[in-house]
């Protein structure tokens, strides 16, 4: 499996963010990469994915622009999911992204996640999403169905066009926007979640995951 491989064309300009500028969300948004590190939702394995990093997080930054694909946002950079950790410095700033074109145009001390588009096309969906959490959790993964949570088509690979067009056919075909979570059929353990605020966005992830559980524990 390819983990951490960007397959959009990137136009980034290397240079460093200011966190004065871009507000609170960037402390939120590290803070709960903390909580997700802890739990293994994102990290470094040894024994999965041949030892890759795995998981990135994004918020959106105000001013909340309405035009699709101008929804500017912060998100991990490539290669960070293994790392303790995280600064400012290692978070990118997507400003503008086309689905379509496949391309994401960037700023910050490191690149963007490979999952970039798939976040854009997800703050596409709607104006109330400010934080998009994508995380590996086995557990929810395999049992996505018993969970009633939307899955995604098994041969859509993730970072690419179609991951970001098969987000947007959920939104509008399932009840996605009432989860506020899927499951990434093609990507093993791949778990999308969002929500207006961040602890909503991790609150859905960790209550999907209790649930997960509870249906391992017979009486």
């Amino acid at each position: 499996m390819e983990e951490g491989v960007t397959k959009f064309r990137a136009h980034h300009q290397h240079r460093a963010l200011c966190g004065e500028r871009l507000g609170e969300p960037w402390r939120e948004l590290l803070g709960w990469r903390r909580v997700l590190l802890d739990l293994g939702v994102v990290g470094q394995d040894p024994g999965r994915y041949e030892g890759a990093g795995f998981g990135n997080m994004s918020a959106r930054l105000h001013p909340y622009a309405y035009d699709r694909g101008e929804r500017r946002f912060l998100i991990t950079g490539t290669q960070t999911g293994g790392m303790g950790e995280l600064t400012l410095g290692h978070l990118a700033m997507v400003e503008r992204y086309h689905v379509k074109r496949n391309e994401v145009f960037s700023q910050g001390e490191v690149a963007p996640s490979s999952e970039a588009l798939t976040h854009g096309s997800i703050y596409d969906l709607s104006t109330a999403i400010r934080f998009v959490f994508h995380g590996h959790v086995p557990l929810i993964w395999k049992n996505a169905e018993a969970l009633g949570l939307p899955v995604s088509h098994r041969d859509i690979p993730y970072g690419t066009p179609e991951m970001a067009q098969e987000a947007a056919r959920l939104y509008r075909s399932t009840n996605l926007s009432e989860l506020g979570c899927f499951a990434m059929g093609g990507h093993e353990d791949g778990v999308v979640a969002f929500g207006k605020t961040a602890a909503e966005a991790g609150d859905v992830l960790v209550r999907t995951l209790a649930r997960a559980y509870t249906g391992l524990i017979r009486g």
